[in-house]
């Protein structure tokens, strides 16, 4: 196998790699996983509970 071949092999293979990963990303299935991880971001760190201690010592 010369040089030529294999970097031909190699870029096919990462090509096709490439097409799954994108049709997995972007299958309906992941969708809500996808958007769920979105909002992680956004979502406040404290619990909602109004009997946290950290809410009572600030002024």
């Amino acid at each position: 196998m010369d040089l030529v071949t294999f970097r031909s092999t190699v870029l096919v293979i990462l090509f096709i790699t490439f097409c799954v990963l994108v049709f997995w990303a972007w299958s309906p299935k992941r969708k809500q996983a996808f958007e769920e991880a979105a909002q992680l971001a956004v979502e406040d760190d404290l619990p909602k509970d109004e009997t946290d201690e950290t809410k009572e010592t600030q002024p």
